[in-house]
């Protein structure tokens, strides 16, 4: 599996999405066109609700669980004082 530019987009506007709860994200206002795109596949993928944004799916729910665990396990925890 390669970490090209595409999936990471795709995990930087999934974390955006995780940032804001259930809000509805709408991506026409971004001027990178490498969000809309991203967004564009996320909604193929079946991960958000419209190509332009919209909310998450059940699936988006699931994917972003997953990507939590993984930032949680890939970042250390701090050091006590």
């Amino acid at each position: 599996m390669n970490l090209d530019s595409e999936l990471i987009d795709e995990l930087s506007l999934l974390r955006r999405f995780s940032m804001g709860g259930s809000v509805a994200m709408n991506v026409q206002d971004n001027p990178d066109p490498a969000v809309t795109a991203a967004a564009q596949r996320m909604f193929a993928k079946g991960l958000i609700t419209a190509s332009d944004g919209g909310q998450l799916t059940d699936s988006g729910h699931e994917a972003i669980g997953h990507m939590e665990r993984l930032i949680n396990l890939l970042d250390p925890p701090l050091e006590p004082i």
